[in-house]
């Protein structure tokens, strides 16, 4: 269909508006103009009436004659520039009725004529104004009534033909016609000159699409303008980019998922087939026997890990905030790495406030997440560093930070460490503590940072001390 095309609509709609326009000016103006132009002409013959039948009112009762009479009605006419008739008003049985005296046509006897308004104006007593039919055209008429003795005595009837109104509405009327044809091929040229460039932005923007549909990411939507359609290219340019990103990242977290699970699987696999070994020793045997727990152990953390990230990404993973006292959950987090931070030779310290420090938070994600910095803290460093967790409040926030003696990050992983899978250089791990903490923190309307140098690494994690509502 062709009307798909918005080329097509937008010419149609420009043709439509011309249409509509010019059918509200035939329609709707011109009548109104008729009736204007009617009405003006009609006040004008009420005006002549008034103005120019003084001596015709006075001749009543005098001894003029006929002719004398039909001057003074020919007079009144050049005088108005319209025909003037003079009739007679009678009161009979069958009540009141008018008959032509005299008329500036110089006819007695007009059979085509009924003046009804100078019927209807001696019974008023006054002015009338009025249209007739005639054998020349449609005739606007003004009857003044003529009083003699206090009664009508007679009625004049200043008249003039209607056809320079209609003559002058028919040539308004051609003149709009022709306008509107050319209004409407012009609106017609256009909407096609406007809506053409419109169609072309448009199909690019369709191209690129099926492009980024395919697969095809390198795909670019060019913005080309401010307008409305600037800002969705520029939208579409932006998705298209965060799409990329989003295939490349999961390629990677599938290649290093993949890595991930493949080597405690192989290596469990190898460690079983030692282990059926019958001539295999005792020693050896518990030996395997441990590798074996600590590949089982790594599995069943990676597999948590990705089952947490995954159900963050989802947004599936429900928060339980409530008011709670962040001292209690470092404190618990704390004596939980007691026997790690034996074994790695490190000191622990706490520096907490006097007063009890509050949040409202979900304490268990809380605690996730204090976990998993002291553990980085720990796996990431040389034994015997020490390592400090601190909180703090102020300004209706609360600081938690963990910070550690090492070696520091490097300046190029700095701002890579919170992507899933990113471990820097040959550092142990999955690579998915730090992105799942820094969800974690998002989600509960906090803020996860790291300033790192030589010799110390801070992490820091913010949270609202109060619901974001309140």
């Amino acid at each position: 269909m062709i009307l798909r095309s918005i080329s097509a609509r937008l010419a149609l709609a420009f043709l439509v508006v011309a249409g509509v326009a010019v059918g509200v000016i035939t329609l709707y103006v011109l009548p109104s103009l008729q009736d204007r132009l009617q009405e003006q002409k009609l006040a004008s013959l009420k005006t002549a009436a008034r103005t120019y039948s003084r001596p015709l009112r006075q001749a009543i009762g005098s001894n003029l004659d006929e002719k004398a009479i039909d001057s003074e009605v020919r007079a009144a006419a050049d005088r108005a520039n319209a025909r003037v008739t003079l009739l007679g008003v009678t009161r009979g049985t069958e009540g009141l009725t008018t008959y032509v005296i005299s008329d500036s046509a110089e006819e007695i006897d007009i059979s085509d004529l009924s003046f009804a308004v100078a019927l209807e104006a001696a019974k008023a007593g006054r002015v009338v104004t009025g249209t007739e039919a005639s054998d020349e055209g449609r005739l606007g008429q003004a009857a003044r009534p003529l009083r003699y003795n206090g009664r009508v005595a007679r009625v004049v009837v200043f008249s003039s033909p209607l056809s320079d109104v209609n003559e002058t509405v028919d040539l308004i009327r051609r003149r709009i016609l022709v306008a509107g044809g050319l209004a409407v091929v012009v609106a017609l040229l256009v909407g096609v000159l406007v809506s053409r460039p419109l169609s072309l932005r448009i199909r690019r923007l369709e191209r690129g699409a099926r492009q980024v549909t395919a697969g095809d990411f390198g795909a670019r939507f060019p913005v080309g303008s401010r307008d409305e359609l600037g800002q969705l290219a520029r939208t579409l340019d932006e998705m298209q980019r965060q799409l990329a990103q989003l295939d490349e990242a999961r390629k990677r977290f599938i290649a290093t998922a993949s890595h991930e699970l493949r080597t405690p699987i192989f290596s469990l696999s190898g460690f079983v087939e030692l282990l059926l070994d019958e001539d295999l020793d005792e020693e050896t045997r518990r030996t395997f026997l441990v590798q074996v727990r600590d590949q089982v152990a790594r599995l069943r953390t990676l597999t948590t890990e990705l089952l947490d990230l995954s159900r963050l990404e989802a947004g599936s993973l429900e928060l339980r905030p409530e008011r709670t006292d962040v001292g209690t959950i470092v404190r618990a987090v704390a004596s939980e790495f007691l026997p790690a931070l034996s074994t790695h030779g490190s000191h622990l310290e706490l520096r907490l406030p006097a007063t009890t420090v509050e949040a409202v938070c979900d304490p268990e994600r809380v605690a996730q997440v204090l976990r998993i910095l002291v553990d980085n803290a720990l796996v990431h460093t040389p034994p015997g560093t020490d390592v400090v967790v601190a909180a703090s409040q102020a300004d209706g926030r609360v600081a938690l930070a963990v910070r550690d003696s090492g070696p520091g990050i490097r300046h190029a992983d700095v701002h890579r460490i919170f992507e899933p899978f990113y471990t820097s250089g040959d550092a142990p791990g999955s690579g998915l503590g730090l992105a799942i903490a820094h969800e974690l923190a998002e989600r509960m309307h906090g803020r996860l940072t790291v300033e790192s140098q030589p010799g110390r690494t801070t992490f820091s994690f913010e949270l609202p001390a109060r619901p974001p509502t309140e």
